[in-house]
């Protein structure tokens, strides 16, 4: 026999299960309570208890994040988007669209990011967890992710003594000749590199004692084995997962201020929305050299997380 009494979570997921099979219809409330196998009334009640929010804010913010998708794999018009995702209207789709992710559908669509670019985040901080609020400082960031594989590799990084952010760094060792820091002009002409030069702050497994957070480094293969300029370490990067953060394009008169509030954006979000979890053993967060052009982007390690029974 199976069981009788299923836990919350069990039920949640039920009623989860089959939103998602029927996104593109239209769905009732008598249907979500079908498939918990419980009245309306108590289905709902359950829902927001185990997730934060009803069963049809569920359905809308799922129907929005599968309408993004859509609109990035270029293959439908905005309308046809609308409509196999159960909005009344063009107008309707993109009033939605825009109040929650602060882009509408059009400008999202054709948005210069490469390939694989997935949402802008800041429509799922109102799925309120046990342990998060929706800050409305928020409101007018748009952050876009992506999740990327990085193999095993090695880091050559140039320590400081004491640095805990990019500024600190700099004034350690001086700037460069590309308004960067020193070290930031000798990682530049390492030729075998895999990327470009990134900033880091380093976990502990990764910062012996009595030397700071931040540095500076740049990744090559797992197996170079080419010079290592004097004052260098080197760290050996086990294969992971990166979730990459990219804010949008912004002014470069106005950097601390763009840059600081995709920072602080960054640090709200919760990855486990996408089911992963920050592995900051596994890597260093790092920033690539933020330029307005293309956004503030920021790195960071992830693992999938594993569900508990």
């Amino acid at each position: 026999m199976g069981d009788e009494n299923p836990g919350d979570s069990t039920i949640v997921k039920q009623m989860q299960t089959y939103i998602q099979a029927h996104l593109q219809e239209p769905i009732t409330s008598s249907e979500i309570a079908k498939a918990a196998g419980y009245s309306q009334y108590h289905a709902a009640r359950l829902f927001k208890a185990e997730t934060g929010i009803s069963p049809f804010e569920y359905i809308r913010r799922e129907r929005l994040i599968q309408s993004a998708y859509a609109l990035r794999s270029g293959k439908a018009k905005v309308l046809n988007i609308a409509l196999d995702f159960v909005f009344d209207s063009h107008e309707g789709f993109t009033r939605a669209f825009a109040n929650a992710f602060g882009i509408t559908p059009k400008k999202y669509a054709n948005y210069p990011n490469p390939s694989g670019w997935l949402i802008p985040y800041r429509y799922l901080d109102r799925q309120k967890s046990k342990s998060e609020e929706w800050n409305m400082e928020t409101k007018q960031t748009v952050i876009f992710t992506q999740i990327m594989e990085r193999p095993a590799r090695k880091l050559i990084l140039r320590r400081s003594r004491n640095a805990s952010h990019y500024f600190a760094y700099c004034e350690e060792f001086g700037c460069g000749d590309q308004d960067m820091s020193s070290p930031w002009d000798i990682l530049c002409g390492i030729e075998e590199a895999l990327y470009e030069p990134v900033g880091v702050w380093l976990p502990d497994n990764m910062r012996p004692e009595g030397t700071g957070i931040y540095a500076h480094g740049v990744e090559v293969s797992a197996d170079y084995a080419g010079r290592i300029p004097e004052g260098f370490d080197v760290i050996d990067l086990k294969p992971c997962k990166l979730f990459v953060f990219q804010g949008e394009p912004y002014d470069d008169e106005k950097y601390q201020e763009a840059v600081g509030t995709c920072m602080d954006s960054i640090d709200k979000f919760n990855p486990e929305v996408y089911g992963y979890e920050y592995a900051s053993e596994l890597a260093p967060k790092m920033q690539l050299a933020p330029m307005g052009w293309r956004g503030y982007i920021e790195m960071r390690p992830v693992r999938e997380k594993k569900e508990t029974i």
